[in-house]
């Protein structure tokens, strides 16, 4: 796992412009803290920081070959799990190897298939090609948008990184964010291809973008697709477990430690029971970690969106697998660190998240980097295989909106308390209009199945939607928390064949048993225990010590004192009425409202944009 950024311009010499590529580069280092490099022609810089996790001596970037027309140089960043059986079809059409890793694999294909490669390749990846030949970029996205991608155009080429940060290193681009793009922070959806920044894009999953002295192309390579499911229970649950054990044996190739992050749920229990069954390395204990709080036992209370404290889960999957396990137990002090929250603002670019969820997981990855290089994730069960309570309340499967938000809105604040947003900015926002156009415009790309009811069709469109909105918003989440760390975290549930597979089973298979989860519990019922199967699905936890949102009403009222910048969006006297109340416990909106403010606040001070809402 690594990172990538990248300058073309085709009327200027960038032979003279080392310093910002270097520049654009390293602020990526944390993505890559085991090597760097970049190269330089007169159209167009590449840099890479590398994280070695296959192939630790011969994977160095950026990687070429020499061609009779010319060189072809490529940075890349994730990982092809079916590399090998691409390098033996490549050997045979007369491809020879100077190393044992993917990357070189992925080159040689782009020069055998061109970008047609992007077809045939099975992992979760982001990659940039300069192909001199014909003064060329390619830039190419996996299929579910597990590694990022960003880029920005320029008056004669593009800037082109991982992450926003290394395009705003260079002077080309402006750190302006205009309404449409505090839409975006404001709203629990995302457009695709939106970035926030004002002229900067994402490459879409999927996608592949070209630039060449014509201009600019954008070709689909895959999308989720309406198909008739011809298979009936049983051969569906057999097939989903043949898809799983393939999945995780082939994400468990790594030439560095790797774990299984287990929550006690069913999504990271299954993965590590089937890891355990397909070690890394013969005759070695499969590692394993899990996240807890400091008091969380005695400060748990069970409610409509979590059922139950997760450690007993945890361990006894643990004395089931007999993995070698660390909890790791992290305290109020940490979660509210103003230092942490810098760290992990640095690391999405954008004023957006889950408060002390965003802290955990950061810390989380921290602490398991101590150990392994690599992880694997449950990340996107649920979203795959119907696994959020909402899926399955009537009232939510009529809404006419993004199914996550009917759902969250009748348990916890899925945006800022009302109140909070300036009223100007509010009404300049308009966040109902817009949350319509992009719901609509959602739904018109799923194709109706002939014949389909008109229940069946919505529970298709349910899915459609976690799959190609919900889902990218928390792969980015974990990518960035990971790689903030050097932390490559796999994520087997991403497997497109799997993805495609269980999009287009009937809804009537994925309840088949009554419940969330079906397909996936039947899958995988010989490998858990009865307690894991049966239990109700429960989001990653948060801090429920009263302690942690005091700590976030004193770090708030200096904001006042200080006359902070946050308040050209923010209502000062929400906040004022906020940190009045002495009281020893504050409710979940009021400690969501100054987590929201308190993220502000610190985003302007990172990365001081220029906020244009006129």
């Amino acid at each position: 796992m690594c990172g990538i950024a990248g300058w073309v311009g085709f009327d200027r010499d960038l032979t003279v412009e080392t310093t910002t590529i270097d520049a654009m580069t390293e602020t990526l280092a944390y993505r890559g803290p085991d090597a760097c490099g970049t190269w330089v022609c007169r159209e167009a810089a590449v840099g890479h920081r590398r994280l070695a996790v296959i192939d630790l001596d011969g994977g160095v970037q950026p990687m070429s070959v020499d061609t009779e027309a010319g060189k072809v140089i490529m940075v890349y960043s994730g990982e092809t799990y079916n590399y090998l059986e691409l390098r033996d079809e490549l050997r045979r059409r007369g491809h020879s190897f100077r190393t044992e890793s993917d990357t070189e694999v992925v080159l040689r294909g782009y020069l055998e298939w061109g970008e047609a490669l992007a077809e045939k390749l099975n992992g979760m990846y982001a990659f940039a090609i300069w192909d001199s030949r014909h003064a060329k970029l390619v830039l190419i996205r996996d299929r579910l948008g597990v590694k990022p991608l960003y880029y920005y155009r320029t008056a004669d080429g593009l800037l082109f990184g991982s992450e926003p940060k290394a395009i705003l290193a260079n002077p080309l681009a402006k750190r302006v964010v205009g309404l449409d793009g505090l839409r975006e922070v404001f709203s629990f959806v995302r457009s695709p291809g939106a970035a926030v920044w004002e002229g900067m894009s994402q490459v879409e999953p999927g996608t592949v973008v070209t630039l060449d002295r014509t201009g600019l192309r954008t070709h689909v390579y895959w999308k989720l697709e309406t198909r008739e499911h011809v298979d009936d229970e049983l051969t569906t649950v057999r097939h989903v477990r043949e898809l799983l054990d393939d999945i995780v044996r082939r994400q468990m190739v790594a030439d560095v430690p790797l774990c299984v992050l287990l929550s006690g749920g069913l999504d990271s229990s299954a993965l590590t029971a089937l890891a355990t069954r397909r070690p890394a390395e013969p005759n070695r204990v499969l590692r394993t970690c899990s996240v807890d709080y400091v008091g969380q036992r005695e400060n748990f209370k069970a409610n409509e969106l979590r059922g139950a404290h997760d450690t007993p889960y945890v361990h006894e999957v643990v004395r089931r697998v007999k993995s070698q396990h660390s909890e790791i137990v992290l305290d109020t002090a940490g979660l509210a660190d103003p230092e942490v929250r810098r760290a992990v603002l640095a690391a999405q670019d954008i004023p957006v998240g889950l408060g002390d969820i965003d802290a955990s997981l950061y810390l989380l990855f921290k602490s398991v980097r101590e150990q392994s290089t690599v992880a694997l994730s449950g990340e996107a069960a649920d979203e795959l295989f119907g696994g959020y309570r909402w899926f399955h309340q009537p009232e939510v499967q009529r809404a006419d909106t993004f199914p996550w938000i009917a759902g969250l809105s009748r348990n916890v604040p899925h945006n800022e308390p009302a109140g909070l947003l300036d009223p100007d900015l509010l009404g300049k926002l308009d966040r109902d209009s817009h949350l319509q156009d992009g719901y609509r415009a959602a739904v018109s790309t799923v194709d109706r199945l002939p014949g389909a009811d008109e229940h069946e069709h919505r529970m298709r469109v349910i899915s459609h939607l976690h799959l190609t909105r919900l889902v990218r918003m928390l792969l980015d989440r974990k990518d960035r928390f990971s790689m903030a760390v050097g932390l490559e975290v796999r994520v087997p549930f991403c497997d497109h064949r799997l993805v495609e597979y269980v999009y287009n089973a009937p809804w009537s298979l994925k309840a088949f048993d009554g419940r969330e989860k079906s397909l996936l519990r039947g899958a995988v019922r010989d490998v858990l225990p009865r307690s894991v199967l049966d239990r109700a699905k429960s989001p990653y936890p948060s801090s429920q010590d009263p302690a942690y949102a005091v700590a976030l009403r004193d770090q708030a009222k200096r904001l006042l004192a200080d006359d902070d910048p946050v308040f050209a969006m923010l209502n000062r006297a929400w906040l004022e009425d906020a940190v009045r109340d002495g009281a020893a416990v504050i409710g979940p909106s009021t400690r969501h409202g100054l987590e929201r403010v308190l993220n502000l606040s610190t985003w302007l001070d990172l990365y001081r944009p220029e906020i244009r809402t006129s």
